[in-house]
């Protein structure tokens, strides 16, 4: 395992713990023997550099610095990171990623640079990826968007005679998906189509994702769901406003062709079950412009394939 490498997994240590932080690992090294390494857990309050900077001491003179974001350079809850990395005299410091904060976004680079510690920004799409939903969140204002869907490889979204249309491994992924996020959302017509709870069961839940129905009311007696009927990037901005930095998007065709036609979907998940449906709705509706995707990835889930591309960078 590399470095770097070592301070992502560090920084996972914090997932679901940092609040509305990202989730930061480093590591210091000194002629190849790791002397400090941290990560940021909110409650912790101190920063994954300044952790691993103390537990190094005096080793930290001269010494190399992986870090998986770019260190703060403002005063917050705690005073700038980017200024401890400087007193710590440093040799060179190794950067995942830049912070796109508006109040950071490449001063805390700047200040260690001016300070003439070496400084190499990777923009590592793994360290971009771990904070995806925080990065969206606080550059536009508005949660991660993901599209979750289950199709046929036939691109329709259900199969004659069949419940389901993805198999058991894939249902079960899609609680810890929603399980992993703030908030999980549906259209109206999947609300009175199939009365949906979109809870997270029988897989580990810290909180359930609030859950969401966009489009006009009313809702049916006795949903537990929460009706959203503005505009979607109104909805979204109130949204993130309110804490919410991630949100699962699971209706139906007509939702996801509207999040997709005014720029709001961030990630798709396709849940594809090897199976023609030959009928029946297709998975998106008519797009007036085609949409590129990024970072394609496919792996098993079960007897289906799980297939993840980005509609942004991360």
């Amino acid at each position: 395992m590399t470095y770097f490498a070592r301070a992502l997994e560090l920084a996972e240590r914090g997932r679901g713990k940092t609040g509305d932080h990202p989730l930061v690992g480093a590591v210091v090294v000194r002629e190849d023997e790791v002397v400090g390494e941290g990560w940021y857990e909110y409650d912790g309050v101190r920063h994954a550099e300044v952790i691993a900077l103390e537990q190094a001491g005096e080793a930290a003179r001269g010494a190399v610095l992986y870090v998986t974001l770019e260190p703060c350079s403002h005063h917050g809850r705690t005073p700038p990171c980017a200024d401890a990395v400087v007193a710590a005299g440093l040799a060179r410091v190794v950067v995942g990623a830049r912070d796109p904060n508006p109040v950071v976004d490449g001063r805390g680079i700047e200040r260690i640079r001016a300070a003439g510690i070496e400084v190499e920004l990777l923009e590592d799409l793994a360290a971009r990826r771990q904070n995806e939903a925080w990065r969206v969140w606080k550059s536009l204002g508005r949660p991660f968007v993901t599209y979750k869907v289950a199709m046929t490889l036939d691109g329709r979204v259900s199969v004659p005679g069949r419940r389901w249309v993805s198999g058991e491994e894939s249902r079960r992924r899609v609680h810890e998906l929603r399980a992993a996020s703030d908030a999980v959302a549906v259209g109206m017509g999947t609300v009175r189509a199939d009365a949906p709870r979109l809870d997270a069961r029988d897989v580990a839940a810290a909180t359930q994702p609030r859950r969401l129905a966009f489009g006009r009311g009313p809702l049916p007696e006795g949903s537990e769901l929460e009706l959203r009927p503005g505009p979607l990037d109104e909805e979204l901005r109130s949204l993130a406003a309110e804490g919410v930095q991630s949100l699962l998007l699971e209706g139906g065709p007509t939702l996801a062709t509207a999040f997709l036609a005014a720029g709001l979907v961030d990630k798709l998940l396709l849940f594809v079950a090897p199976v023609l449906a030959g009928t029946g709705l297709h998975v998106f509706g008519e797009l007036t412009t085609p949409l590129e995707l990024l970072h394609l990835r496919a792996e098993p889930s079960g007897e289906d394939v799980l297939l993840e591309a980005y509609l942004h960078e991360p």
